[in-house]
């Protein structure tokens, strides 16, 4: 009879589907950079946090725009074989809608050498969804660490003349 119970009380759970899981994702990583940084009251530029760790972070506020900022997180280390920034990645914050996207990230290897240059759907949210898995725990990880407004400033070094962002 429990049996029966469990299986009827389950049928009316809602199940969350993938598109729903990433749209949850990008509403906690809100949270966390929101906490963490308050990135849309930052002017475009470079801005650096130390903490004495020898680990310190840039945060690249590349755009401000009526409802969106466009950024870019990354370690101040590079790859050794391209000269990024590695680990970085590309974040959309969406003010409006209380939600950060991270549109692309940057750890040893390019989006297009993972999934391929067209890639189906499913794939892509995929794809996505571990990007902004990553973001998050990033995010938690810079935090436990002792990053945070308290930490930043604004670095002296200009934002690098071309920001490589890849297309979506």
């Amino acid at each position: 009879m429990s049996q029966q119970v469990a299986t009827r009380n389950a049928a009316r759970i809602p199940r969350l589907s993938r598109f729903g899981w990433l749209m949850g994702l990008y509403a906690e990583n809100h949270q966390r950079l929101t906490r963490l940084f308050e990135p849309a009251g930052l002017a475009p530029g470079r801005y650096l946090s130390r903490n004495g760790d020898g680990l310190d972070v840039h945060l690249d506020v590349l755009e401000q725009h009526r409802y969106t900022t466009e950024l870019r997180l990354s370690y101040a280390m590079r790859d050794p074989v391209t000269g990024e920034p590695d680990p970085s990645a590309w974040l959309r914050l969406y003010r409006d809608a209380r939600q950060v996207e991270a549109t692309h990230c940057y750890v040893g290897r390019r989006w297009q050498d993972v999934i391929g240059l067209y890639p189906p759907p499913a794939e892509v949210v995929d794809h996505r969804m571990r990007m902004n898995t990553f973001l998050g725990k990033w995010l938690q990880y810079l935090a436990e660490r002792g990053h945070g407004v308290a930490t930043l400033s604004l670095d002296s070094a200009p934002l690098p003349k071309r920001v490589l962002v890849p297309p979506a």
